[in-house]
């Protein structure tokens, strides 16, 4: 089967979103698929045309930017090209040129599978206002056009404003979820590096800077975590530095984190790779999603904890707080209440062994190989009607 997958952007860039883009369209190579992806050159220094790991990827130029987003003026006539070459076609939301592509599809015959990833909630004020209607009426026109829409779980769909008006054509699958084997000697070395002591608990953040995410919850959680665990450390995976509109945000938090980045209680790490990621789960102690709006839908940063036995204290909301839930592997807490962050990673700590799962199983539940043979049934189901 020839299947077009497209959204706005794709590896190198770093997202839960083209994680899970990659790993989907890696297993679906695997499994004896043509696989095309078609993005946008967000970087000009990115080929416009290469193949990773099996997959052919072709980038639009970027003729500007807006907001988060970005303008190709020759993404319909690329599209044109690609879906009319494919059996079916694949679109990741949000995205701005996702109904253009879909409407494609039905000219052509070809289906077209929505996978919703998350609501869009950009931050107030008056052109982030009108960013939110533009992309949210582009998205309701791709969920018209599309055939099938596949989201993560269905509390997330229950919960969201969008979902909820295409129940007939919902279907949930969970997603595709992977980490290499870092090895003992790279293990060590890292807890080595970030002199992490076996007595000392260690709160894992995994995720880029920013409001939504909730950094400045676990950063009000600090003082209590430290007044019962004094040498508690705090090791931030992900990118911290000149985060697309969140520098006030940063400017906000960064004196106080300052103060204990100097203590020895906060470590930025950076972008990580997935072998460094992969050494830095078993570091830790607990996992923290303080996730505040629905732009998280689940964090799948959270299994992949998991598979390393690391539990998590995640936040109420809606398809984020189902991992905890569906596993037993950590608390929840109330969305935006540090307190209860704290006293979730307080009960973690006073009885690690209690938060323990089968990780094998674990695996094979969110294995990518299970994930892209569910599409591929969907896939095969929508070419036959």
């Amino acid at each position: 089967m020839k299947i077009l997958t497209v959204l706005t952007y794709y590896r190198p860039h770093t997202s839960g979103l083209t994680i899970y883009a990659e790993r989907l369209a890696r297993a679906l190579v695997k499994r004896g698929h043509e696989v095309t992806v078609m993005t946008t050159q967000f970087d000009k220094s990115l080929p416009r045309e290469e193949m990773m790991d099996g997959v052919r990827v072709v980038r639009v130029p970027v003729a500007f930017r807006v907001s988060k987003g970005v303008i190709a003026p020759t993404f319909g006539l690329v599209a044109t090209k690609l879906v009319w070459q494919h059996d079916v076609v694949q679109l990741h939301l949000p995205q701005f040129d996702a109904p253009g592509v879909a409407l494609r599809g039905r000219l052509f015959g070809k289906p077209a599978v929505l996978t919703y990833h998350c609501d869009l909630n950009l931050p107030s004020g008056l052109f982030n206002r009108i960013v939110n209607t533009v992309v949210h009426f582009q998205n309701s026109m791709a969920g018209l056009l599309a055939n099938r829409i596949v989201t993560y779980t269905q509390d997330y769909a229950d919960h969201s404003p969008y979902l909820s008006r295409y129940k007939d054509k919902l279907r949930t699958f969970l997603p595709p979820v992977e980490l290499p084997d870092p090895g003992k000697d790279a293990i060590t070395a890292f807890a080595s590096k970030h002199k992490i002591a076996d007595q000392n608990p260690v709160i894992g953040m995994a995720t880029r800077f920013a409001a939504e995410k909730g950094v400045g919850i676990l950063l009000d959680a600090m003082p209590q975590i430290l007044e019962k665990y004094p040498n508690a450390q705090v090791l931030f995976a992900g990118q911290y530095q000149d985060v697309f509109s969140e520098q006030d945000y940063a400017d906000r938090l960064m004196p106080r984190i300052k103060e204990y980045e100097t203590r020895g209680h906060w470590t930025f790490l950076g972008i990580l790779n997935p072998e460094e990621m992969a050494a830095f789960y078993p570091a830790l102690d607990a996992l923290v999603v303080p996730s505040l709006n629905a732009t998280e839908a689940f964090g799948l940063v959270q299994i992949e904890a998991m598979l390393n036995n690391v539990p998590c204290v995640a936040s109420a909301l809606p398809g984020v707080r189902q991992p905890v839930l569906m596993h037993g592997m950590g608390e929840i807490a109330a969305i935006g209440s540090s307190d209860e962050l704290a006293g979730g990673l307080l009960k973690i700590f006073a009885d690690k062994g209690k938060y323990r799962c089968d990780t094998a199983a674990l695996a094979q539940t969110y294995d990518p190989d299970s994930v892209a043979e569910k599409y591929e049934k969907l896939f095969e189901e929508l070419r036959n009607e």
